[in-house]
């Protein structure tokens, strides 16, 4: 609760007029200092009135490419019974201030506000909570309130369609990468029936002991497996533009536009980031319904690659490259490796040249350099890109991986 400008004056004015007239015996000045006092007082009252209202939002859509329409709609409902509700109410979009009219909305009625979301920026947009400005009719005193929760509106990068999918040393059996649903002569599990499983993958021998039919579950071994490495160090990308780096923006459109490729094509595809974030665990490999996500370091967190694309930031750990590129030579994640850097990061690409012997082909993106990259590691692959939509047209005419 806080007293406005006008308030303080009169409740200063109210004391002055009451000690005045108590002290020179004045009735007038002191029925006047009651009267301003008893209006501070009913002020007061007034504005501690709270409000029953609840608030329900919802995001359409929850999750949109950066640049792409997103709108929040809002409706504020009063459960009160006897007052009709006449506030002043902001809803929190982002950095900015939506205002939401709640003009004598009556008891069991309620509003809807439907606003557009700003999606220039790649992101997470948390909207809400609603605030509600409570003042009395002679704007002596104003009380802010929240209501409802947040309801986070997720900006992923762009994705550019690529052609080429990057197959390593890991093909098909049949020299080319194919799509195989269930796997194809490696064992990997059982499981039980669902209906549209073929009967010749049904485990007999398991389904007569259990008592029910048990099916085999194959992997395919000779698939490629994709690792895309995100350097999201802040020394890799030096050079901002109203405070975003636009190489680093670059990049995560880049590692977007390689995941859904991937598993466009079902192939196995995991997305790390250089530098550790909060409250990580450590990552997976991904099949093709759900790619992992998470710090070469050791470190994922839960959510889509997309989502964790739309939230990563960059990190001002500066030697994070050296052990990402020490876990990656022990864990062997896969057999190519896709490294997306900025113009900082040319320097460090002796690190990810040294993983030659573990990941047979290496893929490196540079964002934003203002000249050509110097060639690198043998047999590593350099694409020098200006944004996502450059790398990816560069990404098409690669023939060697």
């Amino acid at each position: 609760m806080g007293i406005t400008a006008r308030g303080v004056g009169l409740l200063v004015a109210a004391v002055v007029l009451l000690g005045v007239g108590f002290r020179f015996a004045y009735p007038e000045l002191t029925l006047l200092g009651a009267a301003a006092g008893a209006a501070v007082g009913y002020a007061v009252l007034t504005a501690a009135w709270r409000p029953r209202l609840e608030v329900a939002r919802s995001a359409d859509p929850d999750r949109v490419a950066r640049g792409e329409p997103a709108s929040m709609t809002v409706t504020v409902r009063n459960t009160g019974r006897l007052r009709a509700a006449s506030l002043v109410a902001e809803d929190r979009c982002g950095d900015r201030a939506v205002p939401v009219p709640v003009l004598r909305l009556r008891p069991g009625r309620d509003t809807t506000v439907r606003y557009e979301v700003p999606t220039r920026r790649r992101g997470v947009v948390p909207v809400g909570p609603l605030r509600v400005t409570r003042r009395d009719p002679l704007g002596l005193v104003s009380v802010a309130r929240p209501y409802g929760g947040t309801v986070p509106v997720w900006v992923h990068p762009r994705v550019h369609p690529l052609r080429a999918v990057p197959t390593g040393a890991g093909r098909s059996l049949d020299g080319r990468v194919d799509a195989v649903p269930h796997g194809s002569i490696t064992f990997d599990s059982l499981r039980e029936y669902v209906v549209g499983d073929e009967l010749r993958r049904v485990h007999w021998r398991t389904s007569a002991r259990v008592g029910e039919l048990m099916v085999r579950e194959n992997v395919d071994t000779s698939l490629p497996r994709i690792v895309v490495l995100l350097d999201n160090r802040a020394t890799a990308h030096p050079e901002r533009v109203d405070g975003v780096a636009e190489s680093f923006e670059s990049g995560c459109e880049a590692a977007a536009s390689i995941v859904t490729a991937a598993v466009r094509e079902d192939l196995p595809v995991v997305l790390l980031f250089v530098a550790p974030e909060p409250e990580t665990a450590a990552p997976e490999a991904a099949g093709p319904d759900a790619t992992a996500s998470g710090t070469a370091s050791g470190g994922s967190t839960g959510g889509g690659p997309l989502d964790r694309l739309a939230a990563a930031q960059l990190s001002t750990v500066d030697d994070a490259l050296r052990a990402a590129a020490n876990r990656l030579r022990q864990d062997r994640l896969g057999d190519t490796l896709v490294f997306l850097t900025g113009p900082g990061g040319r320097d460090d690409l002796g690190h990810v040249g040294a993983l030659r012997g573990a990941y047979p082909s290496v893929v490196v993106g540079v964002f934003g350099a203002p000249e050509p990259t110097p060639a690198g590691a043998a047999g590593m692959v350099v694409v020098d890109a200006a944004d996502g939509a450059a790398f990816a047209a560069e990404w098409d005419g690669v023939r060697r991986w």
